[in-house]
């Protein structure tokens, strides 16, 4: 029985912990007005990978836009070293205290993918560095736009980031060599903050449509809360249609060419979202083309939504890494620090040159133009817009 109640032991600390976590949720201030600041901080960090290659070629844009605003003062770029896989496994953290530290200076973060190790890799079984920065800065919202205008599909997820799943995912028990459990967390504060940011975007942006996705009919506990929650938010959004669908089903909707034009704003947990949107993003032209946003009310995280590509690296293919991913989640952060003429721009720069134009093409290879190469091809898109 002693294995029984180490499992219960274990399971009590993580108990006490998240309700300590919703005791921060309840105390939480709202969300920082970027205009009152007298400089915004952009932390650039580059992570694993071809992580350097693209974040610094984001970056650079970023500084091209920006560049009368770097120069008044009015915006600040600070690269931040460390959130390499190497670093964090000599520090045997997810994030180096030093480093977490040097996050918390800045307001919004540009960031590079990192390499998460999985059973049979060489590196020790440390957290996600995204799951933890996620959790250490509270970026309880992870959103991501997919707009593919010639098949109808106009898409804004947002995927709940802080709980479900993967919240407690390097926490689970093995009760035994025979027995082990994971967790997935709910929370009232955790679940109405996303569905409020959800409602709140398709108001201001003219949607008139969100649909929630569970597995509530099995998932009956905490998809069955979260389910509840978003419906009970939605009742204060007379003006908009809420309807919900199980993920199985959602997963095929999106291939119906029919049905899938009707999803506008589609809100969901941990988990969910993360398939999902990597399944939506192929309509755009896969992951590499899709950028996103982490959210918080203090601090903002932006970052493509793939991996690191260790293989491109180790083949010293690095320098043909596409930096669509990140120079779309360059115009989500543009945005969302209050610079929408220079987010338009970049935006439309990115269709011309990946949709319409493609002078220049990215094949990961040779083959292609450099990721160096195409983002000057960016930024004469965008002097001549």
């Amino acid at each position: 029985m002693e294995h029984i109640q180490n499992a219960v032991d274990k399971f009590a600390e993580l108990i006490k912990a998240q309700l300590a976590r919703v005791e921060r949720m309840k105390a939480e201030s709202d969300f920082v007005d970027y205009a009152k600041l007298d400089t915004i901080v952009i932390g650039v960090c580059g992570g694993d990978g071809i992580g350097p290659t693209i974040t610094k070629e984001s970056a650079r844009v970023l500084e091209y836009l920006l560049a009368d605003e770097v120069k008044a003062g009015r915006v600040e770029f600070r690269e931040i070293d460390g959130l390499t896989i190497e670093n964090r496994v000599a520090a045997n953290k997810a994030i180096p205290d030093d480093v977490l530290a040097e996050l918390k200076k800045c307001h919004v973060i540009l960031k590079g993918p990192t390499t998460t190790p999985r059973a049979g890799d060489p590196w020790p079984n440390i957290e996600s560095a995204n799951v933890a920065m996620r959790k250490e800065l509270d970026l309880f919202a992870n959103v991501r736009p997919v707009k593919v205008p010639e098949q109808g599909i106009d898409w804004t997820f947002f995927r709940e980031n802080t709980e479900g799943a993967y919240t407690l995912g390097s926490c689970g028990v093995n009760v035994d060599d025979d027995l082990a459990f994971d967790f997935v967390v709910t929370t009232t504060q955790g679940t109405d903050r996303i569905a409020r940011l959800a409602y709140d975007y398709a108001r201001k942006n003219g949607k008139n449509r969100v649909s929630i996705v569970t597995k509530a009919n099995v998932v009956k506990t905490t998809d069955g809360k979260f389910l509840k929650l978003c419906q009970k938010v939605g009742e204060e959004y007379p003006e908009i249609t809420t309807d919900d669908w199980y993920i199985d089903i959602m997963t095929a909707k999106l291939v119906d060419e029919k049905r899938r034009r009707d999803f506008q704003v589609v809100v969901l947990p941990n988990l969910y979202g993360d398939i999902l949107t990597d399944e939506a993003a192929e309509f755009q032209g896969g992951v590499g083309t899709a950028g996103s946003a982490n959210l918080g009310k203090r601090y903002a995280m932006f970052e493509a939504i793939h991996g690191s590509a260790p293989r491109m690296v180790a083949e010293g293919r690095d320098q043909f890494a596409d930096p669509c991913s990140m120079l779309r989640a360059s115009v989500l952060l543009l945005s969302h620090i209050g610079y929408q003429q220079q987010a338009d721009k970049l935006e439309r720069a990115l269709d011309i040159c990946m949709f319409e134009e493609k002078a220049l093409k990215i094949t990961g290879r040779d083959t292609g133009c450099t990721c160096s190469a195409f983002g000057d091809y960016v930024m004469r898109t965008i002097e001549a817009l």
